[in-house]
């Protein structure tokens, strides 16, 4: 018999339903497996002092009784939420993350032990934690991408069976293409923002990371809706994505950006997104080239934007109100040192990058000159869009790295976000599914982008080649 850590969400769903099986034999099957296989991939984080609490059964709901892993900087009441940084240590949120509550609402357990991730989700390889890197399950010298990397780890070596992360340029997407998993970034607004410790406001977003799409459109249907406490949540009713799920994409139209297939680019990957986009037209689809002519600014505009907003909403931790805390006799040496002490080398790089954008005399030069290019990035996409019904890119130019291999070199990091950030400037949805698997062995991401608020295209399109294929079934052997 298949071990229960195995199985998807909606494959446990029945069995529960079915009384096949018991909530406490779903739990029993996952702490077993992350005994076995965590020491060495480090996919979660154990507070000191925390236990491995059993899943006590929520009211009865739609995803009764099955447990859900949650990245570190998603706020959860009475466990601990430290963003993997040594500044929030200890911390307790007293109140959950609205994501939290609908999960709760919804019957879902809330796993115990929080996923790895980049310290405030600074970083692109989950190398960046105050409690050390996260490996890929598909290669342990290789990196789970981030700042997810928790996330999409745990749920590709079936130590989770699904997970919640956040994507601010391409946090969801990117692991989930190095780990083999499916990764959705919603469109800005769909999912409340509110408790999760924010990076970037404007460019935040909290998504599901599964095992395959119909999963993906489940959990995103659970956690999308209005929200009063975050004023950038969207008043829309929230479809049944699940409805989606028809395999039928005869006639639709896909975009092909030429500016995403240029040098740089790992040919093994090229040659697999090409089989990608043959499989899809094979299935119905039309494809077509489209330029989106300013892609090449959507590295500089973003981290000038993120690194500004990240400035600004990482100024609250300074050691008075709540985590760590540095000894001093004053208190402007208390604040010195509390930040000096309790951030780490990325953070404090992109603390003074942002603070350096937005102050007096620069501002202009660079933080108001990338919002208005931000904004051309996005009429790039609302012209294509007039004409397509998705576009379609690799989610990352390359496979998964090694450890260590750009820690070096911060803008080498940088660049691996280059076909994800393009969605956060603007704001619109985009999933990455498994769609192959390089000479080595490791996983390779298909990126499919849609409207605003179009994420029953993006379920259409990615569960119609996910049926047709087999990369999601594929497991790695740890």
């Amino acid at each position: 018999m298949m071990d229960l850590n195995q199985l998807t969400a909606h494959e446990l769903l029945n069995k529960l339903k079915a009384k096949e099986i018991s909530p406490e034999s779903i739990s029993e099957s996952l702490y077993a497996r992350i005994h076995k296989v965590d020491p060495k991939i480090k996919a979660y984080v154990r507070n000191k002092g925390q236990q491995e609490a059993p899943l006590k059964s929520q009211p009865n709901g739609l995803l009764k009784d099955v447990p859900i892993t949650i990245k570190d900087n998603i706020c959860t009441e009475g466990l601990s939420t430290e963003c993997c940084s040594k500044i929030l240590e200890g911390f307790h949120p007293p109140y959950d993350a609205t994501v939290i509550s609908k999960l709760k609402n919804s019957g879902a357990q809330i796993f115990s032990l929080k996923a790895n991730m980049d310290e405030f989700a600074f970083g692109s390889s989950t190398e960046n934690s105050y409690f050390g890197a996260t490996a890929n399950p598909w290669n342990l010298g290789h990196v789970p991408g981030g700042s997810s990397g928790g996330s999409a780890a745990a749920v590709a070596a079936d130590e989770a069976i699904w997970a919640l992360g956040s994507d601010t340029g391409g946090s969801i997407r990117q692991p989930a293409s190095f780990c083999g998993v499916v990764g959705l970034k919603p469109t800005y607004g769909r999912v409340s923002r509110f408790g999760l410790i924010a990076f970037a406001s404007s460019l935040d977003q909290i998504g599901p990371i599964t095992k395959d799409v119909e999963d993906a459109a489940i959990l995103a249907g659970i956690i999308s809706g209005y929200d009063p406490k975050d004023s950038t949540s969207i008043n829309k009713d929230v479809p049944d994505y699940t409805k989606s799920l028809n395999g039928d994409i005869k006639g639709l139209k896909i975009g092909i950006p030429k500016e995403y297939f240029v040098q740089g680019m790992d040919p093994e990957v090229k040659s697999i997104i090409e089989e990608a986009i043959n499989k899809l037209k094979s299935l119905g689809a039309d494809s077509k080239q489209v330029s989106l002519p300013h892609t090449e600014y959507a590295v500089p505009v973003y981290y000038i934007i993120a690194t500004a907003e990240a400035s600004s909403n990482l100024a609250r931790f300074d050691g008075v109100q709540y985590g760590y805390r540095a000894k001093s006799d004053n208190l402007i040496d208390m604040y010195k040192q509390t930040r000096a002490e309790g951030f780490g080398e990325e953070a404090k790089r992109r603390i003074l990058l942002g603070t350096f954008a937005l102050s007096h005399g620069y501002y202009d030069a660079y933080y108001l000159r990338a919002l208005k290019v931000r904004t051309l990035i996005k009429q790039d996409f609302d012209r294509v869009f007039g004409d397509f019904d998705c576009i379609v890119t690799p989610t990352c130019p390359t496979a998964a790295f090694k450890i260590g291999e750009k820690t070096q070199d911060p803008l080498k990091m940088y660049l691996s976000d280059i076909y994800t950030i393009s969605v956060n400037l603007a704001g619109i949805p985009a999933i990455s599914i498994p769609c192959g698997f390089t000479k080595a062995g490791l996983p390779i991401g298909l990126q499919i982008m849609a409207k605003p608020f179009d994420e029953e295209m993006l379920f259409r399109v990615a569960h119609a080649f996910e049926q047709s294929t087999d990369w999601h079934k594929v497991k790695p052997k740890l």
